[in-house]
């Protein structure tokens, strides 16, 4: 009877031995399939996207629709900041357009930023479609209609997400969006500006509503512009995009596959080095169930006031507030609705070979019936050799942001990111602003006007070690609140950002994130990440 009974259980075993083990197979064979999907849709996009560019583009200036971007946490150049988006950047002016200018329009981070009068002027050289590009109306050469196209294709593999803590898995997949849009202009004055989206990722393990958003409107706005006492006035309604400053905080989210659109109304007035800014939106919420199926609704809001003032010193300042309101807000001390006051202030410039961005940003309020009080600072500074070959920029980023310092005392302390770029510190998104010290030198070194060279290495704390350690999107590494010492680890970033023609961008990154002892000892593993992106703008 012993005899038959082990004989059983060794039977019982191998066959459960046998399962896990088909288990496995499958699984592996499915990650494997996936990988072979994404690299495929990969391989076949870049041939696309690359015969695209070639057949439209000649040698002129290339477009920096998201090479800059891609790096612009890292060098606060002017340039940057004016390719990332300030907190305005309608398009349209009070003076007659630009179609008297032989330049040749350049495709833009902000689209609706693009005036294409200009191809009314014979002189300006000609490109295949810009029959498209330029439709007159009326017979005004400031009456148009313009069509244009995004695509951006993203290789990402991502081998241990969370640190390897929780349900993330190793992950190799493609990101895709198209962005297909159409900007009429009655005049000088009036734009109405429709953008369409379509982002889907191919092969991916966890699907968020960042990665993925059938086909759904993406902008639609009208814009109007005049002439107003000594200064100019901009109204605009509808759903569209905004971004201040930097955007740390306040972007249009190109970091990752799903840009975020605001349902708002916005309105400012210029006056020589000023500008006062009111806005009331809705954020957009993504849905990826259906086309045509994002909403916006009053159970999230972002509304305030701004005033900017250029020629301060050698910088410009800007400050603004804003009331941030959310249903059914989740922290790890705090759940209810959450209503957000916000108090921003930010000095940027450059003297000499030296420049800098510096913000500063309090919150107060409530979650539920506990109250608020978070705070967080960005700081970027940096040194260029501007007569050295490459012309090198040695740069410093120092950020900190608070965390919870004494759960269950009916106080909030962790900061609320709100609405950041993904760019920020790096694509991979193992470094989130929430509990947070975090000190990043870089170097940056151009070898052709075309071509940028980073390479950084951030070292990362938590600003209290009662809170967790949070990734981007304030997404908590699980088991981290109220273990372990402050230091988290350290990353080392490699970037190069290539403008391969004036249509085309293409840019590769490499991130491999050191995990320290504490979380090593939860179980927490070292990251890597690695991305290819190619964009395609027309």
């Amino acid at each position: 009877m012993a005899a038959k009974a082990t004989a059983m259980q060794m039977t019982q075993t191998m066959h459960a031995t046998s399962a896990a083990s088909s288990r496995k197979v499958e699984t592996t064979a499915r990650a494997r399939t996936a990988r072979r999907t994404a690299l495929r849709a990969w391989l076949f996009a870049t041939s696309v996207t690359t015969g695209l560019a070639t057949g439209l583009t000649a040698a002129t200036p290339a477009f920096a629709v998201e090479s800059a971007s891609g790096s612009a946490a890292n060098t606060a150049s002017t340039a940057t900041n004016t390719a990332l988006g300030s907190a305005d950047d309608t398009a349209l002016v009070s003076a007659p357009a630009t179609s008297t200018s032989c330049t040749r329009p350049a495709v833009m981070f902000n689209r609706w930023q693009e005036n294409w009068s200009a191809l009314a002027n014979p002189c300006v050289p000609k490109r295949p479609f810009d029959s498209l590009k330029y439709i007159p109306l009326f017979g005004n050469p400031d009456a148009y209609v313009s069509l244009g196209v995004v695509l951006r294709e993203r290789l990402e593999t991502n081998d241990a997400p969370l640190f390897g803590l929780g349900s993330g898995h190793a992950d190799t997949y493609l990101l895709q969006r198209l962005e297909v849009h159409a900007d009429v202009r009655l005049g000088p004055h009036v734009q109405i500006f429709t953008q369409l989206e379509d982002a889907h990722p191919y092969g991916k393990n966890t699907v968020s509503p960042v990665d993925k958003n059938p086909l759904d409107l993406r902008q639609a706005f009208v814009a109007i512009v005049e002439p107003l006492g000594p200064g100019v006035i901009k109204f605009r309604v509808g759903r569209q995009e905004m971004a201040f400053d930097l955007q740390r905080f306040i972007s249009v989210r190109d970091g990752p596959n799903v840009r975020q659109a605001y349902d708002a109304i916005w309105a400012d007035y210029e006056t020589g080095p000023w500008r006062w800014i009111a806005y009331a939106t809705q954020p957009v919420q993504y849905r990826d169930n259906s086309d045509f199926d994002d909403v916006s609704n009053r159970h999230l809001t972002f509304s305030g006031v701004r005033v900017e003032r250029q020629g301060v010193g050698p910088g410009d300042v800007s400050a603004y507030y804003s009331r941030y309101n959310r249903s059914n807000a989740r922290f790890l001390d705090a759940t209810g609705d959450e209503h957000r006051d916000v108090f921003d202030a930010r000095y940027a410039g450059k003297l000499g070979h030296v420049d800098w961005d510096v913000e500063g940003m309090y919150q107060s309020g409530h979650v539920g019936t506990k109250t608020i009080g978070a705070w967080a600072v960005g700081s970027l500074a940096g040194y260029t050799f501007a007569s050295a070959p490459w012309t090198p920029r040695v740069g410093i980023q120092v950020d900190a942001a608070s965390g919870d310092n004494h759960p269950g005392d009916g106080r909030v302390g962790t900061f609320n990111p709100l609405f950041p770029n993904g760019y920020y510190f790096a694509l991979a998104g193992y470094t989130g602003y929430a509990n947070l010290i975090h000190v990043k030198p870089s170097l940056v070194v151009k070898p052709t006007s075309k071509l940028s060279l980073l390479a950084g290495v951030g070292l990362q704390w938590r600003e209290t070690t009662a809170d967790a350690v949070y990734q981007q999107g304030s997404a908590v590494v699980p088991g981290t609140a109220g273990r372990g010492s402050r230091w988290t680890g350290f990353y080392t970033q490699l970037r190069a950002d290539w403008a391969v023609t004036a249509n085309l961008a293409a840019a590769l990154e490499a991130v491999h994130f050191q995990v320290g002892p504490s979380l090593r000892e939860l179980g927490a593993r070292n990251a890597d990440y690695v991305g290819a992106e190619l964009k395609f703008g027309w």
